[in-house]
């Protein structure tokens, strides 16, 4: 039995349908390989930092090298073609930038290259010593800490901000602010005393003004108020007690000032011999206010100053009866008294 030929034009299709198929898979396989490189998930975050920083100055080799140490991107050659094809080399900007679970590549470069970064919310607090503000803020921001204390005791650099370096801590108020992450030292301190200056607002002034005082006295009364006492609807009465004592020449003898003199805070009881340290801080041995705060006060003590009550009340103490508040006198027989009342309460406990 003769064998049916086969035509030429048979063998060409299947030669043809084969190639097809083949380029057909060609294809699929490298379009799967872009789609691995560019849009699958390739970052890895943790939900203890899922931020990635790019320190000011950083180049594109620097940006590779902390995402290579991190080990943010499953493949730093896949990562670094993504963003060599989105010109990411030559936009480096730096910054905090929040990464999300399953981010690729492309993401990641779209999110640098844009710039788009995760504001800080900085949570300023009361801070006795400025370097325990000044190490705060460096950890939050990228602010040099080492700068940031040298501009604080600068008199000459605090002139632009009309303060002392023992003044300097009455330029930051408490409150929460947002920032950039790549802040400089110079732009935080600008930044704060544009706050400083919106907060020092017109009625503020005029009422520091009937109280013949300046902006930095008003914060420095305010910081010894801070620390006498945490409930607030009493701060005005303290407040009046201090201004009156001002007013009569008297020493203020206010206990947080020797613990800010001797930058002892762990200090329960001040004892007399406390009293002695010799320091412009003591306001036992030193008539008038302190040369500056004692710490940065809250809004509501220096309002407690500005909004101070009028009256007589020229001494207090700690109140047993109600542990938090104070027994109020206007005449030294009656502060002995109760005076004499918390020291036996002390000595019972």
């Amino acid at each position: 039995m003769a064998r049916k030929k086969i035509k030429p034009f048979s063998k060409l299709k299947k030669v043809l349908i084969a190639f097809g198929i083949v380029l057909f898979l060609s294809l699929l396989l490298i379009g799967f390989d872009f789609y691995l490189k560019i849009y699958a998930p390739a970052i890895t975050i943790t939900n203890d930092d899922p931020y990635l920083y790019i320190p000011t100055g950083s180049s594109y080799e620097n940006l590779l090298a902390i995402i290579s140490q991190k080990k943010i991107s499953h493949s730093i050659e896949d990562f670094d073609w993504v963003a060599g094809k989105m010109n990411l080399p030559s936009n480096v900007k730096p910054g905090k930038y929040r990464l999300q679970p399953r981010m690729s590549n492309y993401a990641l470069a779209f999110l640098l290259r844009s710039g788009n970064q995760e504001p800080v919310k900085l949570v300023i607090k009361k801070f006795r010593l400025k370097a325990d503000l000044v190490s705060f803020i460096s950890k939050k921001l990228e602010v040099d800490s080492l700068v940031l204390i040298t501009s604080l005791n600068d008199s000459v650099y605090l002139r632009n901000y009309s303060l002392k370096p023992d003044e300097s801590m009455a330029l930051f108020i408490p409150n929460t602010y947002e920032f950039k992450w790549n802040t400089s030292t110079e732009q935080f301190l600008q930044r704060m005393k544009r706050e400083h200056d919106t907060f020092w607002n017109e009625q503020r002034l005029q009422k520091a003004t009937a109280l013949n005082l300046n902006t930095t006295q008003v914060t420095t009364l305010a910081s010894i108020i801070e620390e006498e006492t945490n409930y607030n609807p009493e701060k005005p009465r303290i407040a009046e007690v201090y201004l009156n004592r001002i007013k009569k020449g008297m020493l203020l003898q206010a206990d947080p000032t020797v613990k800010f003199a001797m930058k002892n805070f762990e200090i329960k009881r001040i004892r007399f011999t406390h009293l002695s340290f010799v320091s412009p801080y003591n306001t036992y041995l030193n008539t008038g206010l302190p040369p500056g705060p004692i710490c940065n006060p809250s809004i509501a003590s220096i309002d407690a100053v500005l909004n101070a009550e009028r009256g007589d009340y020229i001494y207090f103490c700690a109140d047993p009866d109600k542990p938090g508040t104070h027994a109020f006198a206007k005449n030294y027989k009656q502060h002995q008294l109760n005076a004499l009342r918390y020291q036996r309460w002390l000595n019972q406990r």
